[in-house]
């Protein structure tokens, strides 16, 4: 219970403290992320994505005074994890998400002739080569950075060397992040 009070004060503060505890919390409920691959039978991906996202909603919500403190800091954050974590598994097994799988691309250019289907794909490459690069201007310095730095082959490890991050753990969380960013960016224009 100190360490819950330590934690909460400590988001709340400047933000090399505040830095210091979300470190604290994250690396505090990491084993979360295997407990979502066991109990909701999610890959590891799909279940540390629940994870950050779980985190960064419960320091949201710890930030602007959502949380009451009913309940322990680890209760509080794994209710929200394991919603995430239902989430994703609605969405992978409904019959909605089944609705909006295409062709893939590659069947339905082989069905084009050869002097069409070199013209096609120069143009969707193309095309979607200007909306990345368009919507990575978009999404904030920091996630450029460490999304061209990872797209030039360099590790998680790397990045957090170069880029001063704690740790390689910081710099996944962070690039899921902002693929998610651009990923909705590209799904709002596109």
């Amino acid at each position: 219970m100190e360490q819950d009070t330590q934690i909460l004060h400590g988001l709340k503060a400047d933000y090399a403290e505040r830095c210091r505890q979300e470190k604290q919390l994250y690396e505090r409920y990491f084993y979360f992320v295997d407990e979502g691959c066991k109990k909701y039978s999610l890959n590891y991906d799909d279940s540390f994505s629940a994870y950050s996202d779980a985190l960064l909603s419960a320091i949201h919500n710890i930030i602007n005074d959502r949380f009451d403190g009913r309940s322990s800091l680890k209760t509080y954050l794994y209710q929200i994890f394991s919603n995430k974590c239902i989430d994703l598994v609605r969405k992978n097994a409904t019959n909605k998400q089944q609705v909006h799988k295409t062709m893939p691309v590659a069947d339905t250019l082989n069905q084009l002739p050869d002097n069409v289907k070199n013209v096609v794909e120069k143009l969707v490459t193309s095309e979607l080569k200007a909306n990345i690069k368009k919507q990575l201007e978009n999404i904030g310095q920091k996630c450029k950075e460490v999304l061209v730095m990872f797209e030039d082959g360099l590790t998680d490890k790397e990045i957090a060397e170069l880029l001063a991050y704690s740790n390689a753990a910081v710099v996944k969380t962070t690039r899921l992040r902002c693929l998610e960013k651009l990923r909705e960016k590209i799904t709002v224009t596109g």
